[in-house]
This record gives structure tokens, sequence and C-alpha cells, in this order.
């Protein structure tokens, strides 16, 4: 079976899983996090339980007018999630917040990702309910986007 990862990284991010045989099923988390770091042991072990084919992480670069300290930060989050996707061997593929933005016709308003998602995935809505909901509603459509864009070109 076909399960595709998107990943909203940081320490405030989220991990989606969708299934697209099962097109409303997904399956949501934040980014676990112990002591103020992931927490790369139990993202493995959501790796585990759900086996993705793929996984989608979006492409972050450093942003003006954010610290050193933060962005020090941000940076060793964002290689902790590639790290544990990769040592689960998991195949991973990047996309930058335009282009999966611009494929479902989105703005940078990270309030409609979240309507979107809610929309796209009603079982689920529960999970995007709250403003601060915006990383899984992003993960979860960054997963869409790869079984919609990156599985079609695979296939």
């Amino acid at each position: 079976m076909t399960i595709i990862m998107g990943v909203d990284p940081g320490i405030s991010g989220a991990v989606a899983f969708y299934f697209p045989m099962v097109p409303s099923r997904i399956a949501v988390d934040d980014v676990p996090v112990a002591g103020g770091e992931i927490n790369v042991n139990e993202l493995a072990r959501l790796i585990r339980i759900h086996r993705p084919t793929l996984a989608v992480i979006e492409r972050v670069s450093a942003m003006p007018g954010q610290g050193v300290v933060s962005m020090f930060n941000f940076g060793r989050s964002y290689g902790d999630v590639r790290g544990v996707i990769g040592a689960m061997d998991v195949p991973l593929h990047f996309v930058t917040p335009q282009k999966w933005k611009k494929h479902f016709g989105l703005s940078s308003d990270k309030d409609e990702c979240r309507l979107r998602a809610i929309r796209m995935f009603p079982t689920a809505a529960e999970s995007f309910k709250l403003k601060k909901h915006d990383g899984r509603a992003e993960a979860a459509l960054i997963a869409l986007y790869g079984a919609e864009v990156l599985m079609k070109v695979a296939a």
C-alpha cells in the first residue's frame, strides 16, 4: 500500500501520513518533541508504524530577521527530521512552500492552508480546527501534493 509522508519541519511543525487508496484518510501528528528538541526516537517510531513509501519535506531556508540562535535551532530540527527519514530508508523528496502552495492555489496565509486541509480531509477536521494546527494542515497538504504530483511522475 502506498503511504505518503508529508513534513512541515521544525520544532513546531508536524508530520502527516496520507493513504491515497482511501483519499480522505490521513493521520497527522505534531512533530514529537522532548526537552525542546525533536524526539528522534518517537519520530522513528511513527515512521515504523505507518511505513511510508515516500516522504516529502518542505524545503526551507533562512529567513531575514531571524536570530542566529533561532536559525541554528531550526536548522538542527530540520536536519534531525531529514536524518531520521533517511535512516529509516524512506525515499525523500523536497518541495518549496511556493511550489506546493501554488499547486493548491494557496497564498502564504496559514489559516487558508488550515481551512483547505479541513475541506480536503473532513474526517480529520478535528486535527486542523485550531489556529495553532497550521503545521498539521501544511504537513497534510504536502503529503497530498506528493501523491498528486510526485507519485503521478513516478507512476
